[in-house]
């Protein structure tokens, strides 16, 4: 059946958001997805995560106890409990995502989309054509080339497992491997990662990268670096995983493998070829409002548009630009200046703004102020062994370029400085805030 819309958009994660606001300005929308309803953050990512990790950061601010008024040395998670919490929360967000768009009028179809040219794509025996198309299809892991790699679990097969077997590899050293291993760990599961570069969690702090790869280690995980994984066979007690470390054939031995080693954007099957879609390897290639730079009559945001961080806050922001420029024409652009990101590991690491080297490679005069914080306060109070941080400040300006840190509530502080990035707040005068006292938070004013 062929279909008319004003707005056709493919995926139903945050940037689909924009599908609600052009419907409330009477625009005619249609919304496609051949998964659930919701997107990835809210059923398969962000949101489930961060369930499993506030579990695992009660177990282990109980351990860190230990010894210091809390008797917790043996406390673990429940996995199968963890995880029917964890469903109490978010199995009814497709069926609330799908009731709030039809009672607005806006259209679903369930089913893989396809361009069939400029203006038209269909899904299953329906043609949708509209006068303009936002493609937030969200990321898939990245496909590995090696034998047997059909053989690992993906991240939204790990968080539904019903049960934890006793030991899990990790492939791959980015956000999702080390998330979901200092999780695992705090079930009770021998935990390995394997990373193929020198360092992992490439593009934060390398010196606070390093710190938390020595934490990781303390606390039982076994970290792996420079191997670069050649193949996964299974055997009858589960699966052996081969790889290559400085010129040495190693092998692992575990019982579930789990892909952590990137993720691409889910474009391969909207065939964007037969749309004068360009694109690369980040994404649509887009300009700066948004708008693919081969079809003006395609925008795409979030993790499907190559610019910049592959990021929720990203994504989020992307929509207040989609929207002004859809209902507008184009005049907004995107500004991430100051955007923060955290890994979710216990400590957790984050950072908003410059690393030293991107800020070295702009040719920005910067002092940086670092140091080890594992001796305050707010540290040993929660029995934690290792925390840190490294601030960059412009030396002409005085403004805050960079903000890295390491340790208890490093996730909720990193905020602060983002804000800071952002409204270009000078250093002096973050200094002067009176925040309550003593929370991490009232460390700032010392880190710069």
């Amino acid at each position: 059946m062929d279909r008319q819309y004003d707005l056709v958009v493919v995926g139903t994660g945050i940037t689909s958001a924009v599908a609600t606001r052009c419907r409330e300005a009477g625009w005619s929308v249609a919304v496609v997805d051949w998964r659930p309803f919701g997107g990835t953050c809210a059923l398969r990512g962000c949101v489930p995560k961060k369930i499993l990790v506030g579990a695992a950061e009660a177990v282990q601010s109980a351990r860190d106890l230990t010894g210091k008024g809390v008797p917790a040395a043996s406390l673990t998670l429940d996995w199968s409990e963890l995880m029917r919490f964890k469903h109490s929360l978010i199995d009814q967000t497709t069926e609330r995502t799908e009731q709030g768009w039809a009672r607005m009028g806006v259209e679903l179809f369930h089913g893989r989309a396809r361009f069939v040219g400029p203006t038209t794509l269909t899904v299953g025996d329906d043609r949708l054509t509209g006068r303009r198309f936002l493609i937030a299809a969200g990321a898939m892991p990245a496909p590995l080339r090696f034998p047997g790699a059909e053989r690992l679990t993906t991240s939204e097969q790990f968080l539904s497992l019903d049960r934890l077997p006793p030991r899990v590899l990790f492939v791959g050293g980015g956000y999702i491997s080390f998330e979901f291993a200092h999780v695992a760990a705090r079930a009770g599961v021998q935990v390995t990662v394997l990373h193929r570069g020198p360092r992992p969690l490439e593009g934060f702090d390398p010196d606070l990268v390093d710190a938390l790869v020595r934490r990781t280690r303390e606390l039982g995980m076994r970290v792996e670096l420079g191997l670069e994984v050649s193949g996964i066979e299974a055997t009858g007690g589960g699966l052996v995983v081969r790889g290559v470390q400085q010129g040495v054939e190693r092998s692992f031995e575990a019982d579930l493998a789990v892909h952590g080693a990137g993720r691409v954007p889910e474009l391969d099957d909207l065939d964007l070829d037969a749309a004068g879609i360009k694109r690369e390897r980040l994404g649509v290639t887009v300009n700066e409002f948004l708008q693919s730079v081969s079809n003006p009559a395609v925008y795409a945001g979030g993790d499907a548009a190559a610019s910049g961080p592959a990021l929720t806050p990203k994504a989020d922001h992307d929509v207040g630009v989609l929207v002004t420029n859809l209902l507008d024409g184009n005049r907004r652009t995107p500004n991430y200046e100051g955007i923060a990101s955290a890994v979710f590991t216990i400590p957790p690491l984050a950072s908003a703004g410059l690393t030293e080297e991107a800020a070295r490679a702009a040719g920005r005069r910067f002092r940086t102020n670092r140091q080890d914080t594992s001796g305050w306060f707010n540290t040993r109070r929660l029995g934690e062994t290792t925390s840190g941080f490294k601030v960059l400040v412009e030396e002409d300006t005085n403004r805050i370029l960079g903000a890295h840190l390491l340790g208890p509530r490093a996730d909720e502080v990193i905020n602060l400085f983002a804000a800071a990035i952002r409204l270009r707040i000078p250093a002096e005068e973050l200094r002067q805030v009176i925040f309550a006292y003593p929370t991490p938070s009232s460390d700032v004013r010392y880190m710069l």
